[in-house]
């Protein structure tokens, strides 16, 4: 059993051929997909894709912080309505991205740890998104520690300080198509992180490994990230698959 921990499947790229994508990610053993929000406008796609799988699409709920404007109070407010009504294993995707857009950084910091302290209370990992902002968001994370915080830097692309920076937040690595990128750097220093410290992740319909690189992503090519691991830690995929497996299903505390 392989676990995509994050991949929006729900999204128009996948509009024509979901139940192919799906099937093809479930012959390579790939059956638990875990569906990231990004605001309000994208929740009843999220919601019919569970429908029809209700088993292996878990949902979270969250604004993503490109999504982070005037009206965020009232996305926060959807958030808080989708946790209330529908089963919601994480909060995500949440966090600061400063490559889009730096003049809303202030109410990205708020929306962030607003957010934060929702999953503190309901006892639910966050999935975070960090984008030219590892400081930012080390900021907010210093100042909502807790016992209770916990979750998955989402697309981790820092160098190994801020891979020990994150980690010592309860934070799992999120490893997708980067670690293949000749400039992704991060398979430079990823041996030396533990695998129980990794999840896996595609991130589809974005960051497609190489050599899918430029195209759309999808789940079934986790088993690429898997093979490029088997090569950085020299150990067998069976390992791979195994601890970053129990790693997603006891932070995401689901039954299988």
């Amino acid at each position: 059993m392989i676990t995509d921990t994050h991949t929006h499947l729900y999204l128009k790229e996948f509009a024509d051929d979901i139940d192919v994508v799906i099937n093809r990610a479930l012959n390579l053993k790939i059956n638990n997909f875990f569906l990231p929000a990004i605001d309000s406008s994208h929740t009843n796609s999220m919601l019919e894709l569970k429908k029809a799988y209700p088993k292996i699409m878990h949902l979270m709920a969250g604004l993503h912080p490109c999504s982070v404007d005037d009206n965020y109070l009232d996305e926060l407010s959807h958030v808080e309505k989708v946790l209330e009504n529908h089963p919601i294993v994480a909060i995500g995707e949440i966090g600061i991205d400063l490559y889009w857009d730096k003049s809303t950084l202030t109410i990205q910091k708020k929306a962030f740890a607003s957010q934060i302290r929702l999953a503190k209370d309901l006892n639910l990992p966050i999935v975070i998104h960090c984008r030219n902002a590892f400081d930012e968001i080390f900021e907010v994370l210093e100042k909502e520690k807790s016992e209770k915080l916990r979750g998955i830097f989402h697309c981790f692309s820092g160098n190994y300080e801020q891979a020990l920076k994150a980690i010592s937040f309860n934070m799992k690595l999120g490893i997708g198509g980067v670690v293949t990128f000749k400039n992704g750097k991060i398979d430079k220093f990823l041996k030396k992180i533990s695998l129980e410290n990794l999840v896996l992740e595609t991130d589809s319909p974005y960051l497609a490994p190489t050599p899918f690189r430029g195209k759309r992503n999808e789940s079934s090519y986790l088993s690429i990230i898997i093979d490029k691991l088997t090569d950085i830690y020299e150990i067998p995929a069976k390992k791979i698959i195994k601890i970053t497996t129990s790693n997603a299903i006891e932070l995401f505390k689901i039954k299988v």
